[in-house]
């Protein structure tokens, strides 16, 4: 427990400053680096005997899409994302090893593309918006309150599992103890910087969101399992990677900006 509080403490004193004080190009810059940290630990995971050589591609092409997504003129995304494509391709196309499983290896590039920055990029796109970091503290709370509260709630009143071939120690009262938590969450962000946020939208965005990071945490331990790791790394004090500590956010971070681009036209 105390290490989960410890791994809390240093992404907050990592992330919080930048985005509060650093403006948008400094939460870019945060994101970015967060980006590179996350696409290492993928290719450890998903190319243990390749790493570097999948680094040689994820890199370019994930940071390329991330930097067309903020500051590239119109049209220089799809351009990122079909140059991007075919290099990965080459990639496997010309690499010395057997055929058996090149489409194996294009949809692990693929993947690591997909789920890390095509994703991860929405947070400093979040943080452009009005009241942006407000919007950035209100995801935070519910995401990461939510994660706190589904362990607690687990850990002293769990008895019937969610998802066990996934993640054994998952419960349904942990769902419930995150959700929760997470509304609390996403008020207490209401009456500090988002007034015009009605009670509806709190609950309404503390449960969805939250639920969202449940999924999104499955879906890494479904990955992990598939690579046969536990840890997506090393970096996070007493949580493994820094995938294991934003994979909610990777779900979460989207559909909100998806959410204010409907209701409130960012």
């Amino acid at each position: 427990m105390l290490s989960r509080l410890l791994a809390a403490l240093v992404g907050l004193a990592i992330i919080l400053p930048a985005l509060i004080w650093g403006g948008p190009i400094a939460a870019d810059i945060v994101v970015g680096l967060v980006l590179l940290i996350g696409i290492d630990e993928y290719a450890g995971m998903a190319f243990p005997e390749r790493r570097a050589w999948a680094l040689a591609g994820l890199v370019p092409v994930g940071l390329g899409f991330y930097l067309a997504v903020i500051y590239g003129p119109p049209g220089s995304v799809m351009a990122t994302s079909v140059l991007g494509a075919l290099l990965l391709m080459v990639m496997v196309l010309f690499r010395r090893e057997p055929v058996d499983d090149a489409a194996d290896a294009v949809a692990r590039l693929v993947l690591g593309v997909v789920w890390i920055p095509a994703l991860l990029v929405f947070l400093p796109l979040v943080r452009r918006v009005e009241h942006g970091i407000a919007w950035i503290f209100l995801v935070l709370a519910i995401t990461w309150l939510g994660d706190t509260g589904g362990y607690f709630a687990g850990r002293f009143f769990g008895k019937h599992k969610l998802y066990p071939k996934v993640s054994p120690k998952k419960t349904w009262e942990g769902v419930a103890g995150g959700v929760a938590l997470a509304v609390v969450g996403a008020f207490i962000v209401r009456a500090v910087g988002l007034p015009d946020l009605t009670v509806a939208e709190c609950v309404a965005l503390g449960v969805v969101l939250d639920l969202l990071g449940v999924v999104g945490d499955l879906v890494e331990s479904l990955l992990k399992r598939s690579f046969g790791v536990k840890d997506s790394g090393w970096i996070m004090p007493g949580h493994g990677g820094i995938l294991d500590r934003i994979d909610g956010l990777l779900f979460t971070v989207p559909v909100l900006y998806l959410y204010l681009w409907v209701s409130r036209g960012v």
